[in-house]
């Protein structure tokens, strides 16, 4: 027997098993098929690709997939027909959610509830992990697979038993495969729906050009193809000696092919003929959450769209993975706190001290934290004639509680607001959020009900992520930086910032915001930079605007900062002939670039930087030139100080180094360039090491991903070319988007494995051969792969990985070669001697003298961040682009 990996269904035979797979589009990470067999963790793109795959990796196992050897018993309803422990955990879930009560399933636990979350969370504290040993003999049943196979097929003779043969001998059709057969339609038009879906709204593939696709498709299957089904029907008959008159066998070809199930459903009445029908499929089978429309002004036909968040954040709960990530989470952060005791370790905005300080959310309750980010952006060429014409604000928004790195996917930002910049300034904040803050306010006062956890759950806004002038602009502080008051961390002036640190500036506190905004009121202009009050923190209870608005690493460094120191040490080392302005962009352009910093390359210094005083560049661009750029002291304080900045892991001592590196640079800058002022960045800048006690590492809240979610909009008006109330088109198409995304993310997984193949122990070489024996004895097959994605991170032979910390100094090792077994990743690892290099602000890397490998897993990983190695200088040089401290792995 055969054992579905994804669902309880269990098929005769392997190719069976693949028409499964086909039929009910069971996939892996993204929309990916997994592999069938249990230790192969290969994904492919295509069906046909997992079906060849198969063929070859795998023509010699016929063993079964799956462990039907152990079944699982239900205690209140008797059920036994489980076979994994992850459905008998989900059947027990629908027990809680009638609210009854359930007793532990593990030995010698006396706890009971009726309540999911108790029980999910009892589960994950007192009973991980644990092995079959360790659940009630009265729970788990052990059966021999022969007998498995032999019941099974019992079954399939039992249904088959009163069926009477056909004229024609052939496998008997029983009442199991006729429900199958009944529900063929059903589930090839929900598998066309979601092709469909896809092409339209994540593809942009126009419904004009779909349409006219559909048309011929349909044409092909039907009509076009009877003359071919005709013919192939009078080879079978005559294959038999039949002789069967030609209007029968036009009969039979015409009636094969109108009944074609494909055609039927994309056919003119069909429920996936046109774009409105297709709309309201969507909408009626995948739970789309669709945009509101808000009229700004009637008469001048002004409006804006609003996504509900309360009914979108009951959409994105009910799935389970994402709810038990959450959970999860929630659970991993108080086992963090316990376990680091009085040492302060930063690894999300849950360990700073403005969620400590906030009594609504620093509880053992579960509470919802949204992390708003509002930015306007253009759909249209910016340099055209319809500058600005189209230019938009968007409102986004992310789940807050779940793991730092889990908002990489676009697909995981999610849309709030979307109305033209032009009508916000018209009508302001306060019309335009209206309704956003009518359902942030319910989320404060009565919570979300979650049907898994049979209960409401109350949450907040945590933080609004914005760059400088969009945050300005919604906490009410003024908006120009050329203003005496520049700072909404403290209450600096513009004229002194070069000649005092941050640090002696009076902080704003929420005591201090009130007396200026008091003033300010009063007097109808602005006090120490507060112009008016913050819309979010004037009706939300648990937000306050002095601890809300975290800086922007993005625009403050790396397009702020970077660009323009770079602009100035440029001019002065090409003015002391160094170097040429050419030289230079000779090296950048033929440098060789590997992995993910080919995409990253920075572009060619401009003729006029000196006159610009800013050699240009988009933030990745100059994050990856200061890798290779170690020319002197100021820039390589800059690196360090992005490469402490951009760490996703702080400590006291880590932000302490932050400190002094930042008032180094600061002395040194000045001291080389005292003629030229700083900038308020630099000011901002300063604020960071006090930044990241507050609101954890400044990484996780940056605008870089929030950003790259403008490109699907502006995708959206490149591909519909349709400007008639944009936002509307905009908005609907990115809620299809979403529900399709929610559709398929129960089938995620975190690992993806292109190419690979299961191999003995014995035929591998001899020093890996032993590594693998001495940390796996019992391991005689293993899977190896040249490359591989694990939670989005790519890894290749050759990458150089940091796996541990000698003497306060970064371990590396290069991968030799990937091995995966039951779900873990293990690298088979060379090891160096590395020493750092204060010129390059790198490490030397050579071989050990005992040219030692070994065999590391994933998780043992210092850090996750693959990195390459550079040839310069006869010297191999290896640079960090996060910090690294012992700390990033605790657990």
């Amino acid at each position: 027997m055969w054992q579905c990996k994804h669902c309880v269904t269990r098929e005769s035979s392997r190719y069976k098993l693949l028409q499964h797979y086909k039929l009910h589009h069971h996939y892996g990470i993204g929309q990916h098929y997994l592999c069938i067999y249990v230790n192969c963790p290969c994904t492919f793109k295509t069906w046909s690709g997992l079906n060849t795959h198969v063929y070859k990796a795998h023509s010699s196992q016929f063993t079964q997939t799956a462990s039907s050897s152990v079944t699982f018993k239900c205690e209140l309803c008797n059920c036994s027909d489980v076979f994994s422990e992850r459905d008998f955990f989900v059947h027990i879930g629908t027990h809680l959610r009638s609210n009854e009560t359930v007793s532990c399933v593990f030995l010698g636990c006396p706890f009971k509830t009726n309540i999911y979350n108790t029980f999910y969370t009892h589960k994950k504290r007192k009973h991980h992990p644990h092995t079959l040993k360790d659940f009630k003999g009265s729970v788990v049943t052990r059966v021999d697979p022969v007998q498995v196979i032999e019941s099974s097929d019992n079954v399939r003779a039992s249904c088959s038993a009163d069926v009477s043969y056909g004229e024609f001998e052939s496998e008997s059709v029983t009442e199991c495969d006729n429900s199958a057969v009944e529900n063929q339609p059903e589930l090839i038009e929900r598998k066309l729906a979601v092709i469909l879906l896809k092409l339209e709204h994540i593809f942009h593939v126009p419904a004009k050009g779909l349409d006219e696709f559909l048309e011929e498709l349909v044409f092909l299957l039907s009509s076009a193809s009877v003359p071919l089904t005709k013919r192939t029907i009078t080879e079978i008959f005559k294959s038999h000696n039949l002789h069967i008159i030609q209007a029968v066998i036009e009969e039979l070809a015409n009636s094969v092919c109108v009944s074609n199930p494909v055609a039927k459903i994309l056919g003119k009445c069909g429920p996936l003929a046109t774009p409105y029908k297709r709309k309201l499929y969507y909408i009626q089978n995948f739970r789309v959450v669709e945009p509101v429309e808000y009229f700004l002004s009637i008469d001048q036909r002004k409006s804006f769209q609003y996504i509900p968040l309360l009914q979108l954040l009951q959409e994105i709960l009910s799935h389970n993975k994402l709810l038990d990530r959450v959970i999860e989470e929630q659970i991993a952060q108080e086992n963090r706190e316990n376990l680091n005791g009085d040492q302060r370790v930063y690894r999300s905005f849950r360990d700073g001290e403005h969620y400590k300080r906030n009594n609504f959310l620093d509880v053992e309750k579960l509470r919802i934290s949204i992390n708003l980010y509002i930015d306007d952006f253009e759909v249209c060429n910016p340099l055209g004639t319809s500058c600005k014409k189209h230019k938009l604000c968007g409102v986004y928004w992310v789940l807050g509680n779940l793991p730092p790195g889990s908002h990489s996917a676009l697909s995981s930002i999610y849309l709030a607001v979307l109305c033209k910049s032009e009508d916000l300034r018209t009508f302001g904040f306060e019309k335009v959020f209206d309704p956003l803050l009518r359902d942030l306010v319910t989320l404060e006062q009565h919570g979300v009900f979650i049907s898994q956890l049979n209960e409401c759950i109350k949450g907040t806004v945590s933080c609004v992520i914005a760059d400088n002038l969009g945050a300005h602009g919604l906490a009410g502080f003024v908006e120009s930086f050329s203003a005496e008051y520049i700072c909404r961390f403290c209450t600096a002036k513009k004229s002194e910032i070069k000649s005092v640190t941050a640090g002696d500036f009076e902080r704003r506190t929420p005591e201090l915001h009130e007396f200026h905004l008091k003033r300010a009121q009063e007097t109808a202009s602005a006090c120490c930079g507060v112009k008016r009050d913050c819309i979010l923190s004037k009706n939300l209870s648990h937000f306050h605007v002095t601890a809300g608005y975290p800086p922007d690493v993005a625009h403050d460094l790396l397009e702020g900062i970077i660009p323009v120191e770079l602009a100035h040490c440029f001019s002065f080392l090409i003015s002391k002939k160094y170097f040429t302005l050419e030289k230079l962009n000779n090296l950048i352009q033929n440098f060789e670039y590997k992995w993910a910093d080919k995409t990253n390359r920075p572009h060619a210094i401009p003729q006029t930087f000196s006159l610009k005083k800013n050699i240009g560049g988009n933030a990745h661009e100059n994050w990856s030139l200061l890798q290779d750029e170690p020319a002197w002291h100021i820039v390589l304080d800059l690196k360090d100080i992005v490469e402490l900045v951009i760490a996703p892991v702080q400590s006291d001592e880590s932000i302490s180094y932050l400190e002094c590196k930042i008032s180094e640079h600061r002395q040194r800058y000045q001291e080389l360039f005292p003629n030229n002022s700083l900038l308020p960045k630099h000011h901002y800048l300063e604020h960071y090491p006090a930044l990241i006690r507050h609101f954890g590492p400044l990484v996780h809240k940056w605008t870089m991903r929030f950003e790259a979610k403008h490109s699907f909009f502006k995708q959206i008006a490149r591909h519909t070319n349709c400007f008639k109330n944009i936002p509307v088109t905009l908005a609907k198409k990115h809620q299809l988007m979403i529900a399709s995304d929610l559709h398929s993310s129960d089938h995620k997984t975190p690992l993806m494995v292109n190419v690979g193949s299961s191999v003995p122990v014995d035929v591998l070489k001899s020093d890996i051969a032993v590594a693998i024996k001495q940390r796996l004895p019992d391991e005689t097959d293993v899977h190896i792969t040249k490359s591989m994605s694990y939670n989005g991170m790519n890894y290749s032979t050759g990458m150089i990985v940091v796996h541990g910390q000698l003497f306060g100094l970064s371990e590396f090792a290069e991968i030799l070669q990937i091995f995966i077994l039951h779900g873990r990743i293990y690298f088979f690892v060379k090891k160096f001697s590395a020493w750092y290099r204060e010129h390059f602000r790198a490490f030397e890397l050579d071989m050990s003298h005992a040219r030692e490998v070994s065999l590391i897993e994933h998780g043992e990983l210092l850090n996750d961040y693959p990195l390459a190695a550079y040839s310069v200088g006869g010297l191999r040089l290896v640079t960090l682009k996060r910090h690294t401290n012992l700390q990033g792995k605790q657990e």
